[in-house]
């Protein structure tokens, strides 16, 4: 199918299958017309911004009622006069039921194309008579993706490469997670300590010199160029590798985990420690984040505790992730906890309801296998 003209899109809170399509080298038009109504005025002021961004011209109409059939009709009608002769393909895969029927009764009558988007298969499927499907040759990348939902990235999005120093105790942490847990909360604490005081220094107590098991750990640490430790004092190397030490090495693992299986998942982008901005001012942090058949997948890195009184609760974190998934990507957003920690029989309950998948304690040496079946199923 030729590139249409223009492209007639019923703008919905889902905006991955209205991008799909614009965005596909094969199928991108001159312009785009959005028909949205009153509730989804913010959606289409994003949509906008990226389909702009890549050069399509655009023309908002707006719906007074999007349950009155024959408004909805004779507004699509007017579309239709205003453009008569030029090609046009309607993409009713997003709006109301109402919407896409009366948007469906006007171009049969107008003799426009129409096709709706699978975002399960990346694949568009054009009905006619006759139907058929056409693979869709591009697939969303996270910026266009999340400013396609409201959000803007702050700073620049991170794909950094682990550093080869590094990989030795990745490979230690993740192995030997068991005898590695109390040891690790207190050199989280001492992170935080070193944190608070401003300081890359802290120093060591009594009981924390005494400990073979803190001991062994740092000095896997300090093999890898993170910190240094002398007498009682443990120096930091700088802010990013204490961040590093805090909890950071786990988002490293799970990101390099997640470069390993690019090519055999389809990975289309990916990026870590991104910071995303909502058109109110509201942050959100995630620290991995991919794109693989057309969604949007979200993981969350936790090494602390979360069962102490001051630390945050497990099912405050599943919780969050939960809305996070929700507002940021849509209903086809996908989300994941890697915890250095084993979670209790409730907690793990309760991630089943939330549809957030598990990763936790020595199933982190099977990252890479749970991965797949998550991206696969």
């Amino acid at each position: 199918m030729l590139n249409a003209t223009t492209h007639v899109l019923l703008v919905s809170a889902q905006a991955a299958p209205n991008l799909l399509a614009a965005l596909d080298p094969g199928l991108k038009p001159a312009e785009a017309v959005l028909m949205v109504s009153n509730k989804m005025r913010t959606r289409a002021d994003a949509m906008e911004t990226v389909l702009r961004e890549v050069g399509i011209k655009t023309h908002r109409v707006m719906l007074q009622d999007e349950h009155d059939f024959a408004g909805l009709g004779n507004a699509l009608l007017e579309v239709a006069s205003a453009r008569s002769g030029q090609s046009i393909a309607l993409n009713v895969t997003g709006g109301t039921k109402l919407m896409a029927l009366a948007a469906q009764s006007v171009a049969q009558a107008a003799g426009w194309t129409v096709f709706y988007v699978d975002v399960d298969t990346d694949e568009v499927i054009w009905l006619a008579s006759e139907p058929r499907r056409q693979k869709l040759s591009e697939q969303l990348r996270l910026p266009h993706y999340l400013r396609g939902y409201g959000f803007k990235l702050e700073g620049n999005v991170q794909r950094a490469q682990p550093a080869p120093r590094h990989t030795d105790l990745l490979r230690t942490l993740v192995t030997q997670v068991g005898s590695l847990e109390q040891p690790l909360s207190q050199l989280n604490w001492l992170g935080q300590e070193s944190e608070d005081k401003k300081t890359l220094k802290v120093k060591l107590s009594a009981q924390q010199m005494d400990s073979r098991a803190l001991e062994a750990l740092l000095r896997h640490f300090s093999d890898a160029e993170i910190l240094d430790v002398e007498g009682d004092k443990l120096t930091f190397a700088s802010e990013a590798d204490r961040v590093f030490a805090k909890g950071g090495w786990l988002e490293q693992y799970v990101f390099q985990t997640v470069s390993a299986a690019t090519g055999d998942l389809a990975i289309r982008d990916k990026a870590a420690n991104l910071a995303v901005v909502d058109d109110d001012g509201v942050k959100n942090e995630l620290d991995v984040a991919f794109m693989a058949r057309n969604r949007l997948f979200v993981i969350e890195c936790k090494t602390a505790r979360m069962d102490k009184p001051e630390a945050p609760k497990a099912n405050d974190t599943l919780f969050k992730l939960s809305e996070i998934c929700r507002r940021v990507g849509g209903l086809g957003t996908r989300g994941m906890l890697a915890s250095y920690r084993p979670l209790r029989d409730e907690e793990k309950r309760l991630a089943r309801a939330l549809s957030i998948e598990l990763v936790c304690g020595r199933d982190l040496t099977r990252l890479g296998e749970k991965l797949k079946r998550w991206v696969t199923s």
